[in-house]
């Protein structure tokens, strides 16, 4: 995503101002800086988009969250942080040389595609942080990270692994502890320990380069504040908290996790595999926001840092929901319930959020909230959820009846009016904007549209949307009926068969699929994507019309068929060869719906076969570098093989979710 740069806002509110000497270039200019001066008078929204009060379960279900050690700091995936103290360890690597390249490490994440970047790739993570490990490859160096929780303690150990060519000096390993976010506690350094106070009281830190016997206790110099360990890196480096551990007690406390982490892969038989890569994806990902006192997944940590702390955008965090169902309900919940708490003012449950309560004011993204919500409630049965979740879902299914319907169609759009006026999002009120709506940046279906500046919307009847749409619609329907709301029941089927009968109305004989509609010419659009498939989502489609799109298009080698499945435009359209983004690459959401679609009709061979094919392409680059992308080549079937392709993306492991429900409907 693109932001507008703050300079030209800056410039021309001095020029209103007149405290800047120059002349003002023109009254548009100074226009626009007033506007800008009234309408962004501070760095947060203020209270416009006040999320709704929580539940007395939901705020119970985040102090449950927020507790313990875990990686919680989004800047860094190896520093660990006491909850709900903010007490946190980092660990950092000081590179050394004879003549210059002296440098610090201080934080890692993990798919940074900067020039001599660190290189991190994690191992297992489980939900609650009590076993986590991976490796960084840094300037020559190369080391393992290991952590546990041992009771109420943590336990860290730091191991350098062999590296080629081997480094002229050895490196710092370096620990630093303070308080982060402002949270009240102090640090400080004594003979052999750091002693640190916070709002739980004392929690001594230990190391075993500090103390009798140990290697080394070194002040070097380092850009960081506050008290820390340092020594040569050339043996294990072992931390922990409470008290005084050695190298072998800190290796037998998380030895005794591991082997507790990989009897809960076993007892899964044989979707293990895949719970494990869903886990430690989630796992990673998951973080604190201080501001907001709160725990859920951001798409991405790489994102979130660029983003100033977090940023959460509509059907990436629904799905994330999803995958976090598979072995935590506290986090499915919190994915789902924080996603909806960032409900505009207008209604809607916006594209993106970040800090600040600053959002996507003019668009929205997918329905595919009241489907995630209605999955989660079927598994885990808690009524309390849907009565939380409820109102801001039927807000938002209304909201794209009022404000998204064109000639009884649904289409994509871009409220450019709405207030508050997100004044650094570019793509309000534009044709660019109505397309980020659907979720699908640059694809070539909307190469053609045009976008109908009084109404707001692409004149464009879309497929995919009408099917997630009427699919949120009926599930909304079954979440009403279960809280005894029978007006709001009866109101959510009508609108489910209104666009049910208008979405039939665009399948295509001679085509044999669901085509979108141009609404100006009256024309199909023959070009096709995974979202044609989308009415078997949505059971829309008849079993024959079914059978038809699966045998004539779903399975045909020169549109979506082959070794990698499922290509964002099909394989013989001209867009294809790009492989840039939304222009033919396979992205793990696509898969997904489409699966649920296999789901509702016969063909289980296919199914299966899809469902395998989509886990092959997941395990490609997961098993080699334990890369989960947000996008992969259709051709190649890797991700790396562009920088547009977030390297940790969670979503990326609904490739592997499918497979687990498969395994999972064969066990029925």
């Amino acid at each position: 995503m693109k932001t507008f740069s703050n300079a030209f806002q800056v410039a021309a509110a001095w020029c209103v101002l007149g405290l800047l000497i120059v002349d003002c270039a023109s009254a548009a200019m100074a226009q626009a800086a007033t506007s800008a001066v009234s309408q962004a008078p501070s760095r947060s929204v203020g209270d416009q988009t006040a999320p709704q009060p929580a539940s007395p379960e939901y705020r119970q279900l985040q102090r449950r969250l927020a507790q313990g050690w875990n990686t919680w700091d989004v800047h860094s995936v190896t520093t660990h942080v006491l909850l709900p103290e903010g007490l946190a360890i980092h660990i950092g690597l000081k590179n050394n040389g004879t003549v210059n390249g002296d440098e610090f490490l201080s934080d890692a994440l993990i798919g940074r595609l900067e020039p001599g970047a660190e290189q991190v790739v994690p191992g297992p993570h489980t939900w609650d942080g009590s076993f986590a490990e991976l490796r960084v490859t840094w300037k020559g160096h190369s080391w393992r990270v290991q952590s546990a929780r041992d009771g109420a303690d943590l336990v860290l150990l730091a191991t350098p692994l062999p590296s080629t060519p081997v480094p002229t000096l050895p490196a710092t390993i370096v620990f630093s502890v303070n308080f982060l976010w402002n949270f009240p506690g102090t640090a400080m350094r004594r003979a052999n320990f750091i002693e640190t106070h916070g709002a739980a009281g004392l929690v001594a830190v230990y190391c075993t380069c500090a103390g009798p016997g140990a290697q080394e206790d070194r002040r070097v110099q380092i850009p960081i504040g506050g008290p820390y360990f340092a020594a040569d890196f050339t043996a294990p480096v072992g931390v922990s908290t409470g008290k005084r551990r050695t190298v072998s007690e800190i290796t037998a406390a998380i030895e005794r996790q591991r082997i507790a982490y990989e009897h809960s892969i076993t007892l899964a038989g044989k979707a293990g595999p895949t719970l494990s890569a869903i886990e430690t994806t989630m796992g990673w990902d998951t973080i604190y926001d201080p501001a907001g006192g709160r725990v859920f997944s951001p798409i991405t940590r790489i994102w979130s840092v660029d983003w100033g702390g977090y940023v959460l955008a509509d059907w990436d965090t629904f799905f994330a929901s999803t995958l976090a169902s598979v072995g935590d309900r506290d986090l499915a919940y919190a994915n789902t319930m924080e996603m909806l708490h960032e409900v505009t003012p207008a209604g809607f449950v916006p594209n993106y959020a970040r800090p600040g309560g600053w959002k996507s004011f003019d668009r929205s993204e997918p329905p595919v909230g009241s489907i995630t919500a209605l999955g989660l409630y079927n598994k885990f049965h808690d009524r309390w959820f849907l009565e939380d979740a409820f109102k801001p879902l039927l807000r938002w299914n209304r909201w794209w009846a009022e404000h998204r319907d064109i000639q009884g169609y649904l289409a994509w759009g871009s409220d450019g009016d709405n207030q508050p006026e997100n004044l650094n999002d570019g793509w309000n009120g534009t044709r660019a904007g109505a397309i980020l709506e659907s979720g699908l940046d640059n694809s070539p279906m909307y190469d053609s549209t045009t976008y109908d500046p009084e109404s707001h919307l692409l004149a464009y009847a879309d497929v995919g949307l009408m099917s997630m749409y009427i699919a949120d619609c009926d599930a909304l329907a079954q979440i009403a009926e279960t809280l005894n709301k029978p007006a709001e029941a009866k109101e959510l089927k009508e609108r489910s068969a209104h666009y049910r009968a208008r979405l039939l109305t665009l399948w295509d004989d001679h085509a044999g699929i669901f085509l979108n509609k141009d609404l100006r010419t009256g024309q199909s659009n023959l070009r096709l994507s995974p979202t044609n498939f989308y009415p078997m989502m949505a059971h829309v489609a008849t079993p024959e019309q079914a059978r038809i799109m699966v045998e004539k298009h779903l399975l045909n080698p020169d549109e979506f068929w082959g070794e990698w499945v499922i290509p964002s435009i099909e394989r013989n359209d001209p867009a294809f060869h790009d492989q840039d983004y939304w222009r033919g690459r396979i992205w793990g959401p696509m898969n997904y719906l489409v699966y649920l679609g296999l789901r509702n009709y016969g063909q289980p061979e296919v199914r299966r076969e899809f469902a395998q094919k989509s886990y092959n392409l997941f395990l490609k680059e997961w098993a080699e570098k334990g890369h989960v992308h947000e996008n992969y080549n259709a051709i190649t079937g890797t991700g790396d093989d562009v920088n547009s392709s977030d390297r940790f993306y969670h979503w990326g492991a609904l490739l592997g979710y499918v497979e687990y429900l498969e395994q999972s409907q064969a066990e029925k």
